[in-house]
């Protein structure tokens, strides 16, 4: 039976997140999977995937808040910001007072300019940056407005900092690391990554691929997936059908529902007045 909804998985290190719908596909047999929020290959954790006709909400899952526990290792920084990179800077680690990196930690929670790895896959001028530093061509890489919501420390041991993190969509983790470990007067990279939570999904509801491939999970269904956005029931499904717009005083993007409570459609304002249709879910 061809199965239509979202499946929450927590990605296993070692693979990429296109690994992941790759097998997927093949544990589903469907070529139609897709991803939302693209995890690194050593991270673990929350990865949102939409399977058949679900694909056709991708757009609208890409949550603009994230939630993650990640680990600073002090004393060592790497071309990736990660565990996985090269190291290019040491430095001999001396114990901190743990007042000092809490303050130092209070001052990342905010709105914040943030510069990507070099190692990402954020273009510019139509180049992804990690293929400069493959290449060993030099770039400028830009600075982007990040939010960090919460910043809480879980564990200080030796040189190790783990912490949990409420983020805005496109905070690098491991700038973060790179930078708190600057701050705090030490090269630095990230050690792991958990995402614990992206949007409305959590890590407690996520399915191994293993469970997925012994057929051990459950789906979750667009009418869940979307009840996060402002929501509108109309009578009559054919003005959806045929896309025509519908009055509103609504700014903001809206779930259009029928009677039932099915899924019909996502509008959004045409900043004249009136709601218009920007895709079809039936």
């Amino acid at each position: 039976m061809k199965m239509d909804g979202i499946i929450l998985v927590n990605k296993p290190s070692g693979m990429t997140s296109h690994d992941v719908v790759n097998k997927l596909r093949r544990i589903l047999k469907t070529k139609k999977v897709g991803h939302c929020g693209t995890l690194d290959p050593d991270a673990t954790g929350v990865l949102v995937v939409c399977v058949n006709k679900a694909t056709k909400v991708l757009q609208f899952l890409t949550s603009e808040s994230k939630e993650y526990v990640a680990t600073l290792s002090l004393g060592t920084s790497t071309d990736t910001y990660d565990a996985s990179g090269k190291i290019i800077e040491t430095k001999e680690f001396h114990a901190l007072d743990n007042n000092e990196i809490v303050a130092c930690f209070n001052n990342f929670i905010g709105s914040q300019e943030q510069k990507p790895p070099i190692y990402s896959a954020i273009k510019v001028n139509g180049k992804k940056l990690y293929e400069y530093a493959r290449a060993g061509e030099q770039v400028e890489v830009p600075t982007r407005s990040v939010t960090v919501n919460h910043l809480e420390i879980l564990q200080i041991e030796n040189n190790l900092i783990k912490f949990k993190v409420g983020c805005s969509k496109g905070t690098y983790i491991r700038s973060l690391c790179y930078d708190l470990a600057k701050a705090l007067g030490y090269p630095g990279h990230m050690k792991d990554l958990i995402r614990t939570k992206s949007g409305n999904f959590s890590l407690e509801n996520c399915f191994t691929l293993e469970q997925i491939e012994n057929g051990e999970y459950t789906t979750v269904s667009l009418e869940e997936a979307l009840n996060s956005y402002q929501q509108l029931v109309v009578d009559d499904e054919k003005i959806i059908f045929h896309g025509k717009k519908i009055k509103s005083d609504l700014n903001e993007q809206v779930v259009i529902l029928n009677r039932q409570g099915k899924v019909l459609a996502m509008y959004g304002p045409d900043g004249n007045g009136y709601l218009k249709s920007i895709r079809g879910l039936w």
